[in-house]
């Protein structure tokens, strides 16, 4: 069935009404397409008559104690053009429902959120909304095309079936809410509203099952404003110095996935110390970058080539501790020495004889951008005409231009000098991790419990001094594990008392030493494994020492470019968490 808008749109041309205020914009375009071609254009009206007159309307009458509506549509659907997991989703719910009952949750739940999404976000946000709620209340990361089996999955459970239909759409309901004022920037509340445009800057999609839990609690009065504030600015921060440190982020949203779990199940007194915590004990590619590394990395980095932050960044800079802000296109972005590598005898002067490696090394770093309203005007004019000039950088209003009238000469040294200010400045901005003082000690019981005892001589066949050592199997797996270490410095080793662990997330590849070889276990689903010599064999259902669904035995050193091949699909499928 048409929603209510694009109803009431499409009865209101064949009725030749007045469009309604809210129309629908597709309707109205698709009418207006047609329309143009017809309208003053007599050849189109007979080969159009004669093409409407083979359509053909069907009617498929069911009877409701012996068919399946929805199996039915589905059916149906598939040979034409596929429908959004909304659409989808919406009629899974409602279709096997009486008349009146669909109409009565269609009024009460879904067309709010139609409402409240928008014509244009309903189109290409609600599907996005889905997948992040049922992270968060299922547990798993749907892959973005199996949203619509997911929640065919998670509507099934018993728990959600004794619930009732009722309290499934209530529930998405309430949190369609959240996502509406968190992603398209409906939050009523000024501060909660900039922290979120701050997030939508970034592109922090992958945090949103974990923002949806906090902005429950906050929204039940288990968390203070001041407190859900601050773990968005606490998200904001970690996001972006790890953008600046350019740490992987392909790993972001199982993470979130995981402190959307904490968040849901989290039943302690301090919520905030709880995530600060476990920011904390993150290390390798997951880690919160501390204030040297993120100091030394936003001093040199190429920030103007990290488009979707470099105008975030100076905004942010320009604008800390300022209550009359500037907007995101308020100004543009001014390289103080020139893009332009052919630069003027005034430039080179100004940087010295060395201007060539001076220019390709700091041309794009935080040292040398700062916002202007003057680009045009100051093109690539020498430094002292752009600081005196009317409008030049002596008088301007901007916070980030402080200083620049004071500078004799724009070389190296006053770039540097300019860089380690914003540096600094940025330390506030996107300020470090406020660890409880009770950290030390859930720190060192948290590395008490890691600490296994384990190692090498665990492993009789590898250990030269065990009585049982093979020498040829010990060169192998010296082999195998250089390689397996080098995929990523994330990869870490964990020796176990029956195997050896290589992990990203978790285990990736497990490693049992044997006398005849190394029998290999890979986390990951048989079917999902290309395997083009066949070497590997399923365990879906067979007990074994490791992890995963996939086996085999490697015997030879001439076997690891092809093993490793396969050891990197099961690397990549955790990394990718189903994105």
């Amino acid at each position: 069935m048409l929603t209510q808008t694009d109803k009431e749109s499409l009865m209101s041309i064949v009725s030749e009404d007045a469009l309604p205020e809210n129309h629908s914009v597709r309707v109205a375009d698709n009418f207006k397409f047609f329309s143009d071609r017809i309208f003053g254009n007599p050849d189109v009206v007979v080969p159009l008559c004669k093409g409407l007159s083979k359509l053909m309307v069907v009617d498929v009458e069911l009877d409701r104690n012996y068919d399946n509506p929805q199996l039915i549509f589905e059916s149906m659907n598939s040979t034409g053009k596929e429908l959004s997991q909304a659409d989808l989703i919406r009629n899974f719910v409602l279709m096997g429902l009486d008349n009146g009952i669909q109409t009565e949750l269609y009024r009460k739940y879904w067309r709010p959120m139609e409402l409240s999404f928008g014509q244009e976000a309903y189109s290409q946000s609600f599907d996005d909304f889905m997948r992040h709620y049922l992270t968060l209340i299922a547990g798993e990361i749907p892959n973005k095309n199996a949203v619509y089996e997911a929640f065919k999955k998670y509507s099934r459970n018993t728990k959600t079936v004794e619930a009732g239909i009722d309290s499934l759409l209530s529930d998405i309901r309430r949190y369609s809410r959240y996502f509406c004022a968190m992603a398209l920037g409906l939050e009523p509340d000024p501060s909660l509203k900039e922290a979120f445009y701050d997030l939508r800057s970034l592109k922090v999609d992958v945090a949103y099952p974990f923002l949806l839990g906090l902005y429950d609690r906050y929204d039940n009065d288990l968390l203070e404003k001041e407190e859900f504030l601050s773990i968005v600015r606490m998200v904001e921060s970690y996001v972006f110095r790890r953008v600046i440190c350019s740490i992987p982020t392909n790993s972001l949203n199982k993470t979130f996935a995981d402190f959307a779990l904490h968040v849901r199940d989290f039943n302690g007194e301090n919520l905030m110390d709880s995530l600060a915590v476990r920011f904390c004990t993150f290390s390798s590619y997951k880690r919160f970058p501390d204030d040297e590394e993120f100091g030394k990395n936003l001093l040199s980095v190429d920030l103007y080539s990290k488009v979707r932050t470099r105008s975030y960044c100076l905004r942010k800079l320009e604008n800390h501790r300022r209550k009359e802000k500037i907007g995101p296109n308020e100004y543009s972005i001014e390289h103080i020495m020139p893009q332009n590598k052919d630069l003027s005898g005034s430039w080179k002067d100004d940087l010295g004889p060395d201007w060539e490696r001076i220019h390709g090394t700091w041309l794009h770093t935080i040292g040398n951008l700062t916002l202007t309203g003057y680009n045009s005007e100051y093109s690539d004019r020498p430094f002292c005409e752009k600081r005196d000039m009317e409008g030049g950088f002596r008088s301007s209003p901007l916070k980030l231009n402080d200083g620049l009238g004071q500078v004799e000469r724009w070389n190296e040294d006053a770039i540097k000098t300019r860089g380690e200010a914003l540096s600094s400045l940025a330390l506030k901005v996107w300020p470090s991790l406020e660890v409880p003082p009770e950290f030390a000690e859930i720190n060192e019981k948290t590395s008490s419990i890691n600490g296994n005892g384990y190692g090498i001589e665990g492993h009789p066949y590898l250990y030269v001094e065990s009585g049982d050592y093979v020498p040829g199997i010990k060169e192998l797996f010296d082999s195998l594990r250089t390689e397996i270490l080098a995929i990523d410095p994330c990869v870490t080793e964990h020796f176990l008392k029956l195997y050896v662990a290589y992990k990203a997330d978790t285990n990736f590849v497990d490693i049992v030493p044997q006398k005849r070889g190394l029998r290999l276990s890979l986390n990951m689903k048989f079917r999902d494994l290309v395997d083009v010599k066949g070497v590997c064999r399923d365990i879906t259902d067979v007990g074994r020492w490791g992890n995963g669904d996939v086996e085999l035995t490697l015997s030879s050193k001439e076997e690891i470019p092809y093993v490793m091949g396969l050891i990197r699909q099961s690397f990549e499928i955790q990394m990718s968490n189903g994105a």
